[in-house]
């Protein structure tokens, strides 16, 4: 199979220079700390509930919001972004970032600290689409901007491992708020420096904003992200996530129609005009799938199977980022030599799947072969992500580039969350049926029950148990939880030879990202000249179609 494919030429657009290249690194701060807070309370819950003593209910909650949060807001300040200029949204979000930090640092109750949690989502939901809104702004030659976001998607999926390691380690020398606190510094020195190196981005022409849409787009995401959650804390289908995620599918329905159908819609049709949009959203959500359902088996694997300590398990968790933060530049850099980019995916796909088969030959005692597996599943992982992610941001209008980074954020969102809920309930489900299996007549009732919930749950019963019966239980449980992480591997393994092949069908004709113009032409190559015209900071001219689809520059003001 040949790999190298012709592939269209185009001129190469403006180069970065040294100022727009330290721009983008101080751009990654927020990019690190919004995927470390996914992580960062691993390792605090205990401290937290020995402090503020809450319920099972505020635990959940403590978790969540900001998820939910962060989901709900992404449609909704990517536009805000486009339309009222993204290093002031980038701003306001690293304010309020770092205000909520501290405000969950020193929450004195479980309802205070809920509340700064939600704020941190909020202000997570600023930054995320501002920063991958600006980072195709600020590099308009092709290849830099496939370099940048192959490094971006890199940094995002490593801040996941860093953030439980960060967490261990400030719980272990300082109380259980330092984990919010690692925020601050760094948001002061994005607030300080971004005036200084990021200029303003925003379409000059945004139109009236479509408030009804905000509600709207907040009300079919989070019942669709709460009853996928749902479903994976509940290991397995009931009646209230299912309905939950009807809900919000069938309200996403009246959402798309009124996008559709207005002109100052929020997320404008001309985003999907490229034959490429699309389908890398899906893509890119697939991908998700596979990240996160995977890691819902390690992290329990390496604590509650090998019997780890949690900051021994943190640390060897991050093995696995070392592969994955060459992946991405590797991939993207294969692209520029000419590797046909469908097939590359396609490639990043069949690795993770590899990855997935490895996982599913590791027994109880598997340190290495977890390891190894995690590494060559991730390392596919971010090839897909880098390379769906360039090709969905370069091909779009750069006025909306805010909008198209929110909806592929959202897309992972959701990826996210089936994956968890999908490949969770299999395991699960497998978990339970051999605990039955090997224990069902030898424990009462009741600590059957409790033994077949979760792995830590068996390893509770096993501590209470006396003698060898609390080693059968332990043994029992750990060789069913390997079992149900196996049968959920090959499930992972046969999504991802899917998602191959949805890679190759749907963009095996699609062109590269459009290079020479910060206007972000579409394949077509309309409006020439905007690459030069935003370069400058000003306004291309636009005229009729020409001008929709992406004639015009985003209006450029030099920060100081």
């Amino acid at each position: 199979m040949r790999i190298f494919a012709g592939m269209t030429s185009t001129a190469p657009g403006p180069r970065a220079g040294r100022k727009e290249w330290t721009a983008f690194v101080v751009l990654m701060l927020p990019l690190l700390l919004v995927s470390m807070d996914v992580s960062v309370l691993y390792f605090a819950v205990p401290a937290i509930s020995r402090e503020l003593h809450p319920g099972s209910t505020q635990q959940l909650w403590i978790f969540d919001i900001y998820a939910f949060a962060l989901a709900g807001l992404l449609i909704t300040m990517g536009a805000l972004g486009d339309r009222f200029g993204r290093r002031k949204l980038l701003m306001f979000g690293a304010a309020a970032f770092g205000a909520a930090s501290v405000a969950a640092a020193y929450a004195p109750n479980a309802e205070l600290l809920i509340a700064a949690r939600a704020a941190l989502g909020i202000g997570g939901a600023t930054l995320m689409p501002s920063t991958m809104g600006l980072v195709r702004n600020l590099f308009l030659d092709e290849k830099q901007r496939a370099k940048a976001i192959a490094i971006w998607s890199s940094a995002m999926a490593g801040g996941i491992a860093l953030g439980s390691v960060m967490s261990g380690v400030m719980i272990e020398h300082f109380w259980w708020g330092s984990v919010f606190l690692i925020n601050v510094p760094a948001m002061v020195l994005l607030l300080a420096l971004v005036p200084l190196l990021v200029p303003e981005f925003k379409d000059p022409r945004p139109g009236a904003f479509d408030l009804p849409s905000v509600p709207l787009s907040m009300a079919a995401v989070l019942p669709v992200i709460y009853g996928l959650k749902k479903m994976a804390a509940d290991n397995g289908v009931g009646p209230v996530p299912v309905l939950s995620v009807v809900a919000g599918l069938a309200i996403g329905a009246v959402f798309v129609r009124r996008q559709r159908t207005r002109r100052d819609a929020m997320i404008s049709p001309v985003l999907f005009r490229h034959r490429g949009f699309g389908p890398s959203i899906a893509i890119n959500a697939l991908a998700t799938f596979a990240m996160m359902g995977s890691a819902y088996f390690t992290t329990q694997y390496l604590q509650s199977v090998l019997g780890k300590g949690a900051l021994e398990a943190a640390l060897w968790s991050l093995a696995p980022s070392v592969c994955v933060g060459f992946a991405g530049p590797a991939a993207a850099a294969a692209v520029q030599r000419g590797a046909n980019r469908a097939l590359v995916i396609g490639a990043g796909f069949l690795s993770g799947a590899i990855g997935y088969g490895i996982l599913a030959l590791a027994g109880t005692d598997a340190l290495w072969t977890v390891l190894i597996g995690a590494a060559v599943l991730a390392s596919g992982i971010v090839t897909v992500m880098s390379l769906v992610t360039d090709l969905a941001i370069g091909t779009v209008p750069p006025q909306r580039a805010g909008s198209a980074a929110a909806l592929l954020e959202t897309g992972q969102e959701f990826g996210g969350a089936m994956g968890m809920a999908v490949l969770g309930s299999v395991g699960t489900a497998v978990y339970r049926s051999d605990v039955e299996d090997s224990l069902g007549h030898g424990l009462p009732t009741g600590t059957l029950d409790q033994a077949r919930e979760t792995l830590g749950a068996a390893v509770a019963v096993a501590g209470r148990v006396q003698g060898r019966a609390g080693e059968q239980v332990l043994d029992a449980a750990r060789e069913a939880f390997t079992h149900g992480m196996q049968i959920a591997s090959a499930a992972g393994a046969v999504v991802l030879l899917a998602g191959a092949v949805l890679a190759l069908v749907t963009l095996r004709r699609v062109g590269p990202p459009a290079g020479p113009t910060a206007g972000g032409v579409d394949s077509a190559g309309a409006g020439e000249p905007a690459a030069r015209d935003a370069e400058r900071g000003a306004a291309a001219p636009e005229t009729g179609e020409a001008a929709e689809v992406g004639a015009a520059a985003p209006e450029m003001v030099p920060g100081r």
